[in-house]
């Protein structure tokens, strides 16, 4: 499973304080939101102090469409996309994007697709040509396809011999059982290889439309402008047949720790994946479990995980934490590799942390630790025009407001420690744990 995670909100202590605040972040005074009569949002935001822009954005549609016998569709779709258009060749577009210096991609996820350029401003529509190209009029050239084919299959043989990989994917299988997020977007080998030519057709035909796309333009180009020319080449899009996104279902609750292990033979590497599903972004407590998180296995040398499993105990390379925040809900996990023999003390170790963060208040200065954090990173990720494509799509994905990164310094110093508390136990409980571990 990949979920389409919320950017990452946090930031530098650069420009938060003061009267200027409110216009060093995008906020509603700067950020121009028009939602095209065909359905497409369009974003944008000058920065009239850079040459260049950056173009990000989505479709609704990715592999929780997928039919189980051809798990990977989606993602196999996206990533064929440039492989020919009606008006290029695969060589045509690379040369396109080549002699302008530009750059296009796309990217295949369980909720949406998602796509992103840059290039200077006097490109961008050439950029805009060549994802209208993609987008509405691809070809899937027989030649390219299998090519493309035998690139995805060579990456899911490397999967199955990565241990980290493995064990994420052991985890998801039992945290989700019967759900979408426990299949992996990219497919297993026999069910991309099920796939043809004719597949690829049908799903862009079918799937691929104008409803719920939204497309964020930052950069050396006046708003005006930029919607002129979004309008120009996707205001006549239109596909009857689209469908609307289907709504997860419930997801059953472990009733107590389940633990799998996939064996690779030959590694001198084992890899842990323990932890149960988290909030969606949309909770309302998933900023307290985020800022949880933080102190659990994120912050500093990596919380305290880090301090317990790596510097005292020295029984892992590596152990954090992490919280997947996104439509549904994402995975609340801890990481570790260790030395196989360390399987089992590990896991003890990260058990013991999770019991005591799930019914003792974490420490005062430790949230305000994770908070200052959390503000000071904001401006250091909005300082490129990519990273400010990618906040003004968090704020249309999860319909956060156009002032949010105005409100978000209060939002993260209001939360409580009794909050991160509270939250820790809803989602977390050290004798209902999923625990999926890859190694010899």
């Amino acid at each position: 499973m990949r979920l389409y995670r919320s950017f990452n909100e946090f930031g530098s202590p650069l420009a938060l304080q003061g009267a200027g605040a409110a216009h060093s972040v995008p906020n509603p005074e700067d950020i121009r939101r028009v939602q095209l009569p065909n359905g497409i949002v369009v974003l944008s935001r000058a920065n009239l102090n850079s040459p260049s822009i950056s173009l990000s954005g989505y479709l609704q549609v990715g592999g929780i469409f997928d039919p189980d016998e051809k798990l990977g569709l989606a993602n196999f779709t996206s990533a064929a996309l440039l492989r020919g258009t009606r008006k290029r060749d695969f060589q045509g577009i690379y040369d396109a994007l080549e002699s302008a210096g530009a750059s296009l991609g796309f990217d295949g996820g369980t909720h949406t697709m998602n796509f992103g350029g840059k290039a200077l401003v006097e490109d961008l529509s050439l950029l805009l040509d060549l994802l209208v190209e993609a987008l509405r009029y691809p070809t899937f050239p027989a030649e390219q396809v299998e090519r493309l084919r035998s690139q995805l299959l060579t990456g899911l043989a490397i999967r199955a011999q990565n241990t980290g990989e493995m064990a994420a994917q052991t985890f998801d299988q039992i945290a989700y059982a019967n759900h979408p997020y426990s299949r992996p977007e990219d497919g297993y080998p026999e069910t991309v290889q099920a796939i043809n030519r004719d597949d690829l057709l049908a799903f862009q035909q079918k799937m691929y439309g104008p409803a719920g796309m939204v497309i964020a333009i930052v950069g050396a180009a006046e708003p005006d402008r930029v919607l002129e020319m979004v309008a120009a080449a996707f205001g006549d899009w239109s596909n009857t047949d689209q469908p609307t996104p289907p709504e997860l279902p419930e997801l059953a609750v472990l009733e107590e720790l389940v633990r799998r292990k996939t064996t690779i033979p030959g590694k001198s590497q084992a890899d842990i994946v323990l932890g149960a599903p988290g909030p969606t972004r949309l909770s309302p407590d998933y900023i307290a479990a985020s800022l949880g998180n933080s102190v659990l296995g994120q912050f500093g040398m990596m919380g305290r995980i880090g301090e317990t499993v790596r510097e005292r105990a020295g029984l892992a390379y590596y152990a954090s934490s992490s919280l997947g925040g996104g439509i549904g809900p994402g995975p609340w996990r801890v990481v570790a590799g260790v030395d196989p023999e360390n399987v089992e003390r590990a896991t003890q170790l990260i058990q013991q942390e999770i019991a005591r963060f799930v019914s003792e208040p974490v420490e005062a200065n430790e949230l305000a630790d994770s908070q200052a954090n959390y503000i000071g990173r904001l401006p250091l990720s909005l300082e490129s025009n990519a990273g400010v494509a990618r906040a003004l799509l968090n704020l249309e994905r999860y319909d956060l407001g156009l002032d949010y990164y105005v409100r978000y310094p209060d939002i993260i110093r209001s939360v409580t420690v009794e909050e991160v508390l509270e939250a820790a136990g809803r989602y977390l409980h050290p004798q209902r744990l999923a625990v999926g571990i890859a190694g010899p």
